[in-house]
C-alpha cells in the first residue's frame, strides 16, 4: 500500500522543513509531494535540500507562480495516480492540520472503507483553536451554508485536511472541476458524494498558523459561494479515463 501527502505552498520558509519532518516522524510511511507556486522566499531551495535525505519519498513540483489553490491538487492528484498510489492526502504546510491525525484519516479508508475521508473540524460541535471569532462564524456558517444548498450530508464542508482513495480520483472527472480556490475543497466533496462513494467525518483540532502568512481572501470566499449555487445545478458524471 502506498500513500502520498500533497502539500501546497507559496512562501511557507518557516513551516516547510518542520512540516516534511513531523510528516515523515508517522509511524506510516507517507511519501510526500510538494507542489511550490514560485515562492520567492526559498521555500522550494529547503525542499531539495531535503530530498537527498529523504530520498526516493519526497518529491516536488515547481510551477511558475501563483495558479491556486485547486489546481495544485489536480496537479498532485494526477501525479499520484500515474505513480501508482492507493490514497492520496490533501494537508496544509502550517500545521494548522496535525500530521499526528495522518494515520486516524489514513485509517478511516483502510480500515472503515471510506472513498473520503476528511479531517472534520465541526462534526463534533466546533473544533477551532487561535482563529478570530468572526472567522469561526464565517466558516461553519459556510459548511451550513453547502449542506442546506447542496443537501450533502457533511458537517465540515469546506475541509482541507482529506484522504481520497485511488478509486475515488480515478472517478472523478477532473476537467469538470470548475472551482480553484477553497471552492475547490466542496466541489471535490460534493463529486465524491453525488457519484455515491463513502464519505467520513473524522473528528480533529484545527489551529490557525504560527508562522508565515495566511493565503485567505475575500475573492475566495466570493467564488465559493457562487460557485456552490452553480454547482447545485450541474450533472455530475464519472470520468471516462
Amino acid at each position: 500500500m502506498k500513500q502520498l501527502v500533497i502539500i501546497p505552498t507559496y512562501n511557507e520558509k518557516e513551516n516547510i522543513e518542520k512540516i516534511i519532518r513531523a510528516v515523515k516522524n508517522q509511524p506510516i510511511d507517507f511519501h510526500i509531494l510538494i507542489i511550490d507556486d514560485g515562492s520567492p522566499d526559498g521555500t522550494a531551495e529547503i525542499v531539495k535540500g531535503l530530498q537527498s535525505e529523504f530520498d526516493g519519498s519526497l518529491f516536488m513540483i515547481q510551477r511558475a507562480g501563483k495558479q491556486g489553490l485547486g489546481t495544485a491538487y489536480m496537479t498532485g492528484f494526477k501525479w499520484s495516480l500515474e505513480h501508482g498510489y492507493d490514497y492520496t492526502i490533501e494537508m496544509d504546510a502550517d500545521f494548522s492540520h496535525n500530521p499526528n491525525d495522518l494515520p486516524r484519516l489514513l485509517a478511516a479508508c483502510t480500515e472503515q472503507g471510506a472513498d473520503l475521508s476528511i479531517g472534520s473540524r465541526y462534526c463534533n460541535g466546533i473544533s477551532v483553536i487561535n482563529w478570530p471569532i468572526g472567522r469561526v462564524i464565517m466558516s461553519y456558517y459556510a459548511s451550513a451554508y453547502v449542506r442546506t444548498v447542496l443537501g450533502m450530508k457533511v458537517f465540515d464542508t469546506t475541509a482541507g485536511f482529506k484522504c481520497y482513495s485511488r478509486k475515488a480520483l480515478e472517478t472523478i472527472d477532473f476537467s469538470r472541476i470548475k472551482m480553484r480556490g477553497y471552492g475547490f475543497q466542496i466541489e471535490m466533496k460534493y463529486n465524491v458524494y453525488k457519484l455515491g462513494m463513502k464519505i467520513i467525518e473524522v473528528p480533529i483540532i484545527f489551529e490557525d498558523r504560527k508562522e508565515g502568512t495566511s493565503k485567505m481572501s475575500s475573492s475566495i470566499f466570493g467564488e465559493a459561494f457562487w460557485g456552490v449555487l452553480k454547482l447545485k445545478f450541474r450533472k455530475i458524471k464519472p470520468a471516462n479515463r
